[in-house]
């Protein structure tokens, strides 16, 4: 900005002084000298985060480095998987048919080849197993089917009923665990294929390890529950900003449908891949006999067709924490609070894959580099390597990528709210809530365990009415209990897609309320009224500044 607009800032930081929420911006008392040159550069960042709030003017394309090396990889991924299918064998599922010619001394096909076919047994066990499919598949397409009006529901509890839904599900996380691990030590006990293969030392054992785990439930709950009135609230405010915006479940989940789509060339490619090769001869104990050799390229396209998968993957969830963070920052600012700006997701998205496509793609990759690294040091927990320093390397490895994780998710909030880097992003966003004494570990850890709480006692009450319903009108018997399960574990991962979604709504409006709080503007007086009780860092040194104005 301009030379000519500084003495404006420069009074516009003067006048604030009397205001309580900004101890840092007030006018200067004496001091000495060594602390002058630290206030005077400390001064333009005060003057960048006070300048802090949605940026709905243009923006430029940011982290553009990034964005090109992921299309690198994409066009890499798709140009050697086209190549793969132009260059396949036919002939790689036909190995048996190929015997050893010891005069050309390479493999040659057989003149007659018999053809393999299924034997009629098995069109009996398809035959056989064709009522269990369709009461399987009937089942789960009724279950996704119903997720969309219970998410419905939830949100609408949430939001109108959020104190009793909360307490009315704090007995179930205990009651549910208890007769689950009941029910299935007395059924194991009176089926005797069931008691034959777990023993009765094996089930006690199993039933006392799941009372401790319900301890350990309850403990949480009762060292938490101080916190759980506030978090009440927070998943209210939450829940309130996300019905202004129900727009969103119908982008995310065309989000992840184009995933898919992305995902199924690739797929296609690497089944393919497995075709390049060629027959050759192998030699064993004297003998010669044919097989199936890849060529060389294959291993290396497969490892980084995968990276690609897992970082897209990675990418579209950033993609979707933006699109989430930008929609609920701009109704969070919007200066009516009675009404919700006009084509915000829109907005939103065409930032997300326009000027910030690099910054999505460089938050994408960090988490995919989270990820890997953390599978390999799971992967070398599990080789049982000894030593002090192997298990420091580990916690101070895991400590690292937590804190990684952590930081990245409030970053890529930050940019969809200003459109910066990611870069300055990550440190304008430490800053920030540093500054304002603010720390984020409550609102991500009890929040989002109550809400996972009360997924798991939605879904387990909807997998013991399947259960009753598929025991009273089929003829499954015990697989029944298989297929409730199924419909358990799919309404979970619906559900818990919702849960990821308003996770990502409350620390959006917690970003935004720090920023506020930052500014000394109150832009959503209910969400200050909640948010005003969240406990503050006790580990913040004051600085000189704050110490001389103490004085």
């Amino acid at each position: 900005m301009g030379s000519s607009e500084e003495p404006n800032k420069t009074s516009l930081l003067h006048d604030s002084s009397s205001s309580p929420t900004h101890p840092l911006l007030s006018k200067s008392f004496p001091s000495p000298p060594i602390s002058e040159p630290q206030l005077e550069s400390s001064e333009p960042d005060q003057t960048q985060f006070l300048q802090i709030s949605y940026n709905y003017g243009p923006r430029p394309f940011k982290d553009l480095p990034f964005l090109i090396l992921f299309l690198l990889f994409v066009l890499c991924t798709f140009g050697f998987g086209i190549f793969a299918v132009v260059n396949r064998n036919p002939n790689s599922s036909s190995v048996s048919s190929y015997s050893y010619d010891s005069s050309s001394t390479s493999c040659v096909k057989n003149s007659t080849s018999s053809l393999q076919q299924l034997p009629f047994s098995n069109y009996l066990e398809l035959s056989s197993s064709s009522h269990f499919l369709k009461d399987l598949i009937w089942t789960l397409v009724i279950t996704l089917i119903l997720s969309v009006p219970f998410c419905w529901l939830l949100l609408l509890s949430l939001k109108n009923y959020t104190k009793q839904v909360v307490y009315a599900s704090l007995p179930f996380f205990v009651v549910m665990p208890i007769f689950f691990d009941v029910f299935w030590f007395v059924a194991c006990t009176v089926s005797s294929s069931c008691s034959g293969v777990f023993p009765l030392v094996y089930r006690i054992l199993l039933l006392v390890f799941v009372f401790l785990f319900i301890g350990v439930i309850v403990w949480i709950i009762v060292a938490n529950w101080h916190r759980i009135e506030l978090t009440v609230n927070i998943i209210g405010i939450a829940s309130h900003s996300l019905s202004r915006n129900l727009g969103l479940f119908v982008v995310l989940p065309c989000l992840t449908f184009s995933l898919v789509v992305y995902y199924a060339p690739i797929v296609v490619f690497l089944v393919f891949a497995r075709l390049n090769g060629k027959i050759v001869a192998k030699e064993s104990s004297g003998e010669y006999y044919c097989v199936w050799k890849q060529d060389s390229w294959v291993p290396a396209y497969y490892t980084f067709a995968i990276l690609t998968m897992l970082w897209s993957a990675t990418a579209m969830v950033e993609l979707q924490v933006y699109v989430i963070s930008g929609t609920i920052s701009q109704w969070y600012f919007a200066k009516d609070d009675d009404s919700t700006p006009k084509r915000s997701i829109r907005s939103s998205l065409r930032n997300a894959l326009g000027p910030s496509s690099g910054t999505v793609c460089l938050s994408g990759l960090l988490i995919c580099v989270v990820r890997v690294v953390r599978a390999a040091v799971d992967s070398a927990r599990q080789e049982n390597l000894q030593g002090i320093v192997n298990i420091m390397l580990r916690c101070c490895v895991n400590a690292l990528l937590a804190a990684v994780h952590f930081l990245n998710k409030f970053t890529i909030i930050f940019a969809a709210i200003t459109g910066e880097t990611y870069c300055t992003s990550a440190r304008m966003t430490y800053e920030l809530l540093n500054r304002n004494l603010l720390s984020a570990v409550f609102v991500e850890t009890v929040s989002t365990r109550i809400l996972g709480g009360i997924v798991f006692v939605f879904s387990a009450i909807y997998a013991i009415v399947a259960c009753a319903i598929l025991k009273a009108v089929s003829n499954l018997g015990a697989d029944a209990y298989f297929v409730a399960v199924l419909a358990w574990v799919l309404l979970i991962l619906v559900l818990g897609f919702f849960v990821h979604v308003l996770d990502n709504v409350i620390d959006t409006v917690y970003v935004c309320y720090a920023i506020d709080r930052d500014r000394g503007e109150v832009c959503k007086q209910e969400v200050h009224e909640v948010y005003v009780s969240l406990p503050i860092r006790r580990n913040h040194r004051p600085s000189l500044a704050n110490r001389t104005l103490g004085v």
